[in-house]
């Protein structure tokens, strides 16, 4: 496991880590709103490897060690009225985030891998598969939604919580990593605070930024419905959802799940915003027979 930069036909720069064989199939991971790479964790990505993948993660624009956007400035009031709908305008949308994933795919010679998003990853996973559909062989979709608003919304009391910053520099970030990780944990599957801390300092080395985090956001929240397009997907689908996440609300992943036909739903109880450690393995079993349900389409 080496870190790499990948720069894209369009000028982009991703910085990616592999796992596993390189001659296994390609399985992609995409990781939520302003979160780099390290937020899959390793044992997962050995758990997703050992199913037989070639896994792939990667800090997305903005995130980590990638290309920043900062000559497009956001303000919280910007985020803020993006919200309620009020402002529709963002540096980029989730279209563009898709096409990166396709670029990266590109850049590593793949035609086609499996992939598998979480959160703001699983909306940018669902993009893909939609816009570039000849370069999903499968989708998984974790704690994510649709687009619609009137379903995977947010718990009201985590308003503004994404844009505090807990105090200036890495010792602000990390107490605000951990007050966020308490609203939107669960008590049986939460990390426990070393771990998050833990986190957050690898992710604040990565080069975390509020200005990057704010773009992510106004990508979600300018972000279309789909529901009507993944309903003409073909790709064999898993939604993975807690039944307890306050970020998502669980209806975003029962409307992915409706939405797009075939698809499969986990839904798992006291799970809330997080992928629980102690359920790696059973998520990397899932999303390897998903997986496997892309031979039987293309048959």
């Amino acid at each position: 496991m080496t870190e790499r930069l990948a720069t894209l036909d369009s000028g982009i720069t991703l910085a990616y880590e592999t796992f596993g064989d390189a001659d296994d199939p390609a399985l992609l991971l995409v990781m939520g709103l302003g979160c780099p790479m390290n937020w899959w964790r390793s044992g997962f990505c050995e758990e997703l490897s050992a199913q037989g993948f070639h896994v792939i993660r990667y800090d997305s624009r903005d995130v980590g060690r990638s290309t920043r956007f900062d000559d497009h400035p956001v303000t919280r009031r910007q985020v803020a009225a993006a919200a309620t709908g009020r402002w529709r305008r963002a540096p980029y949308g989730l279209s563009d985030l898709a096409a990166d994933a396709a670029g990266l795919l590109d850049a590593l010679g793949i035609d086609a891998a499996h992939v598998v998003g979480q959160s703001m990853g699983g909306m940018v996973a669902q993009t893909l598969a939609i816009e570039h559909p000849d370069r999903v062989l499968s989708l998984t979709s974790i704690m994510s939604t649709t687009g619609r608003r009137t379903v995977g919304w947010q718990h009201p009391r985590l308003a503004g919580m994404l844009l505090a910053t807990g105090g200036i520099g890495e010792e602000g970030y990390v107490r605000q990593s951990l007050r966020s990780a308490r609203a939107i944990s669960s008590r049986r599957y939460g990390l426990p605070p070393a771990a998050v801390e833990a986190r957050a300092r690898e992710t604040y080395a990565r080069g975390w930024s509020i200005q990057g985090t704010m773009r992510h956001m106004l990508a979600v929240m300018t972000q279309p419905d789909r529901t009507r397009a993944l309903g003409g997907l073909r790709v064999p689908t898993l939604v993975i959802h807690g039944g307890a996440d306050p970020m998502v609300d669980p209806s975003g992943g029962r409307a992915t799940a409706a939405a797009v036909p075939g698809a499969q739903l986990m839904m798992v109880p006291g799970m809330a915003h997080e992928i629980p450690v102690d359920l790696e393995s059973l998520f990397a079993a899932a999303i390897a027979r998903n997986s496997r349900r892309s031979h039987a389409h293309a048959r």
